[in-house]
């Protein structure tokens, strides 16, 4: 299945305040996830949903994301990143 990635304006204030080479991790290992047949393997599916539903863990970075199917198109709703000790805050 291909994913499509979209960003809230919140996640790209986010992921334009790390380092640069954070940023190219980021961007390297969401490349392989959306690649893969379902990503959804590598996610973790989280308790409290008002956060997002699912987060993916780069590093010591965590993605949440909520996904939203539509016919065969997937789109990965990014709506933070942010380090673990304040993604969950």
């Amino acid at each position: 299945m291909k994913y499509k990635i979209q960003l809230t304006l919140k996640a790209k204030k986010d992921f334009l305040s790390l380092d640069i080479n954070v940023q190219k991790r980021i961007v390297q290992k969401l490349r392989f996830y959306i690649s893969e047949k379902n990503c959804l393997e590598y996610a973790k599916k989280l308790k409290n949903p008002r956060l997002g539903t699912y987060r993916f863990r780069i590093g010591d970075y965590r993605i949440i994301f909520d996904v939203n199917k539509r016919g065969k198109i997937s789109i990965l709703l990014i709506l933070k990143i942010k380090h673990r000790k304040d993604v969950y805050l």
